[in-house]
């Protein structure tokens, strides 16, 4: 089994699930091989206790997810540069077995172009994966491994070197599809996205429509993602098919509401830098199975 790749982990937290804290930092600490170093970030919030060897940063305020794993990753040096990849973590998750890093180091210095890995979500009662949580349109199948076009932000594995080729993840966005901005930039630079099977996050079931800001924030960060990344033709393509798509679902009316609030704000906000995928990348995404106006 390949140890050269050194591994390390980051957690962000609200500071209000210690326990699930807990349980994750101690299904880390027991993977095989070389021991995973990880921070952990407190996103506007105190960190519980955590054990020892396990460090910890203090935020003043809620950066959100992007801006949390951000301070996450620099603190392994800039663009996480001391490491060589680096584990995303929900702090109520847990890492049903102890091989992950090690499949980890195994698959990256198996291909060189592997950018990131993006693990099965799995309910740790019942074992089963919601559809939403297989990052690709066929999704039926959850226990079949594939190469996907974007991945799961709490239960992941990135290559630095992505980091220190095509940035971090969007702090502006928030909440929602900040890893799809990352993952597209990623597959624009050459790198290739898994899904693994076997590499398994346990995860409650649950519903993403749960945080208030969800409906606004998906509708804003959609436009947001669109507008930085997809050459100019797809842009109004991409965007109405996801608005009949969301009209089709039949929200609620305040759902509905806070959708086009957010929709309109993603047109009237800047988006950050625009950086246009090329029109190959666009193709690589269709042959993966998902073209970039789906």
């Amino acid at each position: 089994m390949d140890r050269s790749l050194k591994v390390g982990a980051v957690v962000i937290t609200m500071g209000n699930r210690p326990e699930e804290l807990r349980a994750l930092l101690d299904s880390v600490a027991k993977q095989d091989g070389d021991r995973v170093e990880v921070v952990v970030v407190g996103n506007g919030s105190p960190v519980p206790d955590v054990p020892e060897g396990v460090r910890t940063i203090e935020l003043p305020e809620n950066l959100g997810i992007p801006g949390g794993r951000n301070v996450g990753i620099e603190a392994f040096g800039p663009g996480g540069r001391d490491v060589d990849v680096l584990l995303f973590l929900d702090d109520d998750g847990l890492l049903a077995r102890t091989d992950t890093a090690e499949l980890c180091r195994q698959a990256f210095a198996a291909d060189e172009k592997l950018g990131i890995i993006s693990f099965r979500i799995a309910d740790p009662d019942t074992g089963l994966t919601q559809r939403r949580h297989v990052p690709r349109l066929r999704a039926s199948d959850p226990m079949r491994s594939s190469r996907v076009t974007t991945f799961l932000g709490g239960a992941n594995a990135v290559r630095t070197q992505v980091f220190a080729e095509v940035g971090g993840l969007p702090d502006a966005f928030f909440y929602a599809h900040e890893e799809t901005d990352l993952a597209w930039r990623a597959l624009d630079a050459g790198w290739l996205i898994d899904y693994r099977s076997d590499m398994v996050l346990y995860h409650p079931t649950t519903a993403p429509s749960r945080h208030a800001v969800y409906h606004r924030m998906v509708a804003r960060n959609r436009v947001w993602l669109a507008r930085r990344n997809l050459p100019a033709p797809l842009v109004p393509v991409y965007l109405g098919v996801w608005l009949l798509l969301t009209l089709a679902r039949r929200p609620s009316g305040p759902a509905l509401k806070a959708w086009f609030s957010g929709f309109k704000e993603g047109w009237s906000t800047s988006c950050g830098p625009r950086r246009p995928m090329k029109w190959r990348t666009v193709w690589r995404l269709t042959r993966l199975g998902r073209p970039p106006v789906i």
